[in-house]
């Protein structure tokens, strides 16, 4: 019988921890230093292969300087509800979104914006990625 794959709480939890780690500049490493943990560990939780327990969520909440709701998506609503966090486990996803941060042109925001849709609407975009691979 085939392993279930990450369920979608796993991948929340997971993703905001990424999200609040990366907003806070913090590496996998030192995380996982501050937890007594492996970064391969931390890496695991962050994209929900691995269950975080209870007490390690409570002591990553400490080191991250959040409430626990907050990694748990009950920190009723505001900015971090904005962004769906099961699209952040996508590679790139977190990257992009800093990025995308970083620029202060209105204007220059608005076509990398036009050009992301573009590409997300476009089917077209796959043959795209087969042939970079190739």
């Amino acid at each position: 019988m085939a392993k279930p794959g990450p369920g979608p709480v796993d991948l929340e939890v997971g993703a905001r921890i990424r999200l609040r780690r990366k907003t806070l500049g913090i590496t996998q490493s030192d995380l996982a230093e501050a937890l007594g943990l492996t970064f391969q560990q931390v890496q695991k939780y962050e994209r929900g292969v691995n269950r975080v327990a209870a007490t390690v969520l409570v002591k990553i909440a400490k080191r991250l300087e959040c409430p626990l709701t907050l990694l748990l998506g009950e920190d009723g609503g505001g900015a971090a509800e904005a962004i769906p966090p099961s699209t952040l486990v996508a590679p790139g996803a977190t990257e992009l979104l800093e990025a995308y941060a970083k620029i202060h042109c209105g204007r220059s925001r608005a076509a990398l914006l036009s050009v992301a849709r573009a590409l997300a609407a476009n089917p077209a975009s796959k043959d795209i990625d087969a042939e970079a691979a190739a």
